[in-house]
């Protein structure tokens, strides 16, 4: 599962499993140092010790930059890896140069598969077992074979456990998009009921009054009543069109889709595109649309700016999307509530990629123009993409 894609409550269950996951590490590298220092002479224990407070170091860096608050942050997102790398290499080191730090495996395991997706997971995690079965095998004098195969087993099961654990986040994270996509449809629907269809029936009330009644004079009032009623229905109904639709949104290019989005409101602004274009599925293409529209109908009515521009970015896993402007900008922090008056945007944009388990920032300073950047998860990448995806 792609980072953030978690149902809502689970970046708050993630964090207490790191929480026991770093605090178990730390007793075990203590308990393990102080049976080491006990059993080994000092001569040993120098370099021993040196190599176990680096491993400890690139440990508390790795976890602290592969967190999840941190890891959504598309300028840190590899940033851990590297870090991740050197610390799988030394502590494999160690527990073969020093196998009493074995019980440490565990952390270092689940560690790396938190940090890498995909192959490199796999790898890390079984280079990890490997090294601490060749640790243990040496302990034993080359004899133990169980010494050799028992964290290769513990390994394998402790991976099919991990895999088994993601598809059912998987699964239970889109359970809940869909009951959301179900609870909009039915706000969608309330809203049609109150003001669409109730306005009409009044209108057609009103007109058969008028009919009835017809030439007396309140006939036209009843039709000027009648007409009031059709003009706010007219707005009603344009109101939810243009919050229920987007175009292109079952087909065409993606980038045509969001340009034309965008040109609804700033004429002269172009999308660009990074990365290899690939298929994207229908929520997170709507999300996408919708964003844009909002990010340039703010840029129209707030921004006064000059320049402004999209960027559509494919990431392995994740599609990005940055909405600049050099406009007047403005303080993120110092956003008013929503309110009868407006300030629903931000807002709005937000809950509406978190719901896909995407994340939005806004970086902006008065004077320094803003930028609105949207990062959404994709799935594993399953064939070629079309242009018009």
């Amino acid at each position: 599962m792609t980072p953030g894609t978690m149902p809502p409550g689970g970046a708050q269950k993630d964090g207490r499993i790191d929480v026991v996951l770093h605090l178990g590490f730390a007793v075990l590298m203590v308990a393990s140092g102080v049976r080491y220092i006990m059993r080994h002479s000092p001569a040993d224990n120098l370099w021993t010790v040196a190599l176990a407070a680096a491993v400890c170091a690139l440990y508390a860096l790795t976890a602290a930059l592969a967190h999840p608050r941190n890891r959504h942050r598309r300028q840190r997102r590899n940033q851990w890896i590297p870090w991740m790398i050197a610390l799988v290499a030394a502590w494999s080191t160690l527990v073969i140069v020093a196998p009493s730090f074995a019980w440490c495996s565990f952390a270092i395991f689940f560690l790396a598969r938190r940090a890498f997706r995909g192959w490199a997971g796999y790898a890390a995690s079984g280079v990890t077992a490997a090294a601490t079965a060749v640790g243990l095998f040496r302990m034993s004098g080359w004899t133990d074979v169980a010494m050799l195969l028992g964290p290769l087993a513990a390994g394998a099961l402790l991976t099919l456990v991990y895999d088994k654990i993601e598809r059912d986040q998987e699964q239970l994270a889109a359970t809940e998009r869909e009951a959301g996509i179900i609870a909009e449809r039915e706000r969608v629907s309330r809203e049609i009921h109150d003001t669409v269809t109730q306005g009409l029936a009044s209108s057609l009330l009103l007109l058969e009054a008028a009919q009835r009644s017809w030439p007396d004079g309140s006939a036209q009032t009843d039709v000027a009543k009648a007409s009031e009623l059709l003009r706010r229905n007219l707005s009603d109904t344009r109101s939810l069109v243009h919050e229920l639709s987007a175009p292109g949104l079952e087909s065409g290019p993606l980038p045509e889709a969001l340009q034309h989005a965008a040109r609804q409101y700033m004429e002269s602004i172009d999308v660009h595109v990074t990365g290899q274009a690939r298929p994207i599925p229908v929520e997170v293409r709507h999300a996408l649309l919708r964003v844009t529209q909002s990010a340039t109908a703010n840029i129209k009515l707030h921004a006064h700016a000059d320049h402004a521009s999209v960027t559509l970015g494919y990431l392995p896993e994740a599609v990005t999307l940055d909405v600049y402007d050099d406009g007047r900008g403005f303080d993120p922090g110092a956003v008013p509530l929503p309110s009868t008056s407006g300030g629903y945007g931000l807002r709005a944009m937000r809950q509406r990629v978190e719901q896909l388990g995407g994340e939005l920032s806004v970086e902006s300073s008065p004077g320094e123009g803003t930028i609105i950047a949207a990062q959404l998860p994709l799935g594993p990448r399953t064939g070629p993409s079309g242009e018009g995806m």
